[in-house]
């Protein structure tokens, strides 16, 4: 039986050049860390919805005033959401259409796989 050898040559090539240079992965890789927090998480489905102060939050999310704060400079140092003052009062809101697709597609492809095993 002759045994060949396959040539991975044109496939590494092409994986090669499709890799972005490493600092730009470990950003990527950063970004999805703030993905990571199911804090995070729920305030940016909640400015989804409407744009809110961070009492709203708060009570929403039944934190403290300090917890949500922190989770909002993450997300905003991530440039995930952004603010405005309204007088002494700062509205937070989605940072643009990115974020509702990023997390969105997120969402989708779990709500996916679920649908996927409950008809198996």
């Amino acid at each position: 039986m002759e045994r060949t050898m396959h040539d991975h040559t044109d496939a590494l090539m092409a994986a090669r050049g499709g890799l972005p240079q490493d600092e730009l992965l470990c950003d990527l890789a950063d970004l999805f860390k703030i993905f990571g927090d199911t804090t995070r998480m729920k305030i940016l489905f909640a400015l989804f919805e409407a744009e809110l102060c961070v009492h709203e939050i708060t009570a929403l999310l039944g934190m403290t005033q300090s917890a949500v704060s922190h989770q909002l400079k993450v997300l905003r140092d991530a440039r995930l959401i952004d603010s405005r003052r309204e007088g002494k009062t700062m509205i937070y809101f989605l940072a643009d259409d990115h974020v509702r697709s990023i997390v969105g597609q997120g969402f989708e492809h779990i709500t996916e796989e679920d649908a996927h095993e409950n008809n198996v």
